[in-house]
């Protein structure tokens, strides 16, 4: 999910050091910061997962991108880990181990280096989170999360589903290319606002589901 050629630094978690990074508070926010690791790993196949079951959420982010050495993977669970020599970036990792744990929850993650796996390489990052805990932040607009990242990689096939007790909200944007045709692009602004409405139907849906 991460750059192959990487920086690794290491910082202490302060309450300085969350007011300086910014700890995010709504949950569609870590799903942009993680995915968006997926993207800048050369990704070209994404799949979000969110599932609410029995008061906890799971949530995983699958790609095909370059993969981590295990060395890496290692550090991307120390409390900061960069993939960028001029500023912090990937910071939404530790924090999420940091929200999964608080909750009742945890963080695994697997990868496949492409220079060991080159046939099948990727990662997944996969989260548990007890959705009724006092420190769990809000879900927050999961729609606008899905359609940034379609805007800023829209070549990417992104499979995004979010299952709740009361139903599922569903969208791929390879199905939705083959739709559309190789000619148009899901960055078009018209194409982007469907995209928009169509999530906001689903979850409306699922909400008034009884």
């Amino acid at each position: 999910m991460l750059s192959c050629e990487c920086t690794i630094l290491i910082y202490t978690v302060t309450s300085q050091s969350k007011e300086r990074f910014g700890i995010m508070e709504e949950f569609s926010l870590y799903v942009l910061d993680i995915t968006m690791n997926s993207v800048r790993a050369g990704a070209t196949d994404i799949r979000i997962t969110l599932t609410e079951k029995d008061g906890m959420l799971t949530f995983s982010v699958t790609d095909n991108g370059c993969g981590m050495k295990a060395e890496q993977v290692k550090n991307l669970k120390d409390p900061f880990f960069t993939t960028r020599k001029t500023r912090a970036v990937g910071l939404g990792v530790p924090f999420l181990t940091m929200l999964a744990e608080q909750t009742g929850g945890g963080v695994d993650i697997t990868s496949r280096y492409e220079g060991e796996y080159p046939e099948s390489h990727g990662t997944t990052i996969t989260a548990t989170f007890g959705m009724d805990h006092i420190d769990f932040i809000p879900l927050g607009d999961m729609v606008s999360t899905v359609t940034t990242l379609i805007q800023g990689s829209p070549d990417v096939n992104f499979t995004f589903t979010h299952e709740t007790p009361k139903g599922k909200v569903e969208l791929s944007t390879r199905q939705l290319r083959e739709l559309l045709g190789g000619e148009v692009s899901l960055a078009e602004l018209e194409i982007l606002e469907w995209i928009r409405g169509y999530l906001i139907e689903g979850y409306a849906e699922i909400k008034t589901e009884n």
